[in-house]
């Protein structure tokens, strides 16, 4: 007994009185506790601070949508963010569309009736409104702002689980979504990446900055095959208080529209020296009887500008298609066989049903 306490001390294997247990893995090799250093844990204390504080302001704004069919049953479910105090809430066009209303349940246990009030699928939002007021409406930020690996929270009922919350960071700027509606097709600009967690359920709820100001309406997952983890979500910015403007008023969205179809192309030499342009848009398709086929624009002519501001990409164009430009005149500079050209095309309103 003796000789084997002998051992036991000889080997380093006693422990004195008082000294910290380090356990020891069957291979013998010790675990040795990891001490975080006073920098990581001021770090850990200030995300977690931002992440509790955003979800303290946020989660009584951000609500459970119920939706109903016509028959009465229940169609499916989302998130949805209140904008204002007397029952305004903002939500994804794709969680309401073909409902007229449904049940708003938020974490106070209140279960408010609400009536859709607008969509917009070619933005993919949509405003309802609720019944009963005395809500508390999110503080809405400029998603123009943002930058690539700014901290973001996302506050939603993901998977029928309510008031969760989950954070990351902006993974990438200026995506693009495609949406559609009736026969037209739109890309959604400057869409917001982001790698916070986000699930079937999710749609609508809030994308909020450290400030808990929302600045984007989560509408998509990306497929596991393209992106894992990866969320994406509509900015809140000028263009989209306009929407949610006229949505919260009844009225349609309107755009001007003058049918076509197209991509980015860098110009030809010589078109590019004369116009001091690198790229256009080159027209790959027309629609027939359209406001473009009435002005002879054709497939293969290369758009530099429209009206004088500078055309490369089809968001560029959607952008300069306002409802302003609805019925007016306006002047489309392109190429054509290595000639420069001036049409003159009137945009029609571009009716989405």
């Amino acid at each position: 007994m003796n000789g084997a306490a002998d051992r036991r001390e000889s080997d380093g294997s006693s422990t004195p009185s008082g000294a910290e247990v380090v356990p020891e893995t069957r291979s013998g090799v010790r675990l040795v506790p990891a001490t975080p250093l006073p920098a990581e844990e001021a770090a850990l204390d200030a995300y977690s601070s931002v992440v509790t504080k955003v979800a303290e302001v946020l989660l009584p704004s951000v609500a459970s949508l119920r939706v109903g069919a016509a028959d009465g049953w229940a169609k499916g479910s989302g998130s949805a963010v209140v904008i204002s105090e007397d029952g305004f809430l903002v939500t994804s066009a794709h969680v309401v569309a073909g409902a007229s209303g449904g049940t708003a349940i938020f974490g106070d246990g209140r279960e408010l009736v609400y009536e859709v009030t607008g969509i917009d699928r070619l933005s993919d939002l949509a405003v309802v409104r609720a019944a009963g007021g005395g809500l508390h409406p999110a503080r809405l930020g400029d998603a123009d702002r943002l930058r690539v690996g700014q901290l973001v929270v996302a506050v939603g009922n993901p998977l029928g689980f309510a008031g969760s919350v989950s954070a990351g960071v902006v993974s990438a700027l200026g995506r693009s979504l495609a949406a559609q509606s009736g026969r037209h097709a739109r890309l959604v600009e400057n869409v917001i990446q982001t790698d916070a967690a986000l699930h079937p359920g999710n749609s609508g709820g809030a994308l909020a900055d450290s400030a808990a100001a929302v600045i984007g309406i989560n509408t998509a997952v990306v497929n596991p095959g393209l992106g894992q983890g990866l969320g994406l979500a509509v900015p809140v910015n000028a263009v989209t208080l306009g929407i949610l403007g006229a949505l919260m008023a009844g009225q349609r969205v309107r755009r001007a529209w003058l049918g076509i179809g197209g991509g980015s192309r860098p110009l030809p030499p010589r078109a590019a020296r004369s116009s001091g342009l690198a790229a256009g848009l080159e027209v790959t398709s027309v629609v027939a009887g359209s406001p473009a086929a009435r002005a002879g624009i054709r497939p293969e002519d290369l758009i530099l500008t429209i009206d004088d501001v500078p055309v490369a990409a089809i968001g560029e164009l959607q952008r300069l298609l306002s409802a302003d430009r609805i019925d007016r005149p306006v002047k489309v500079a392109l190429v054509r066989n290595g000639e420069q050209l001036v049409a003159e095309a009137v945009p029609t309103e571009l009716d989405d049903r």
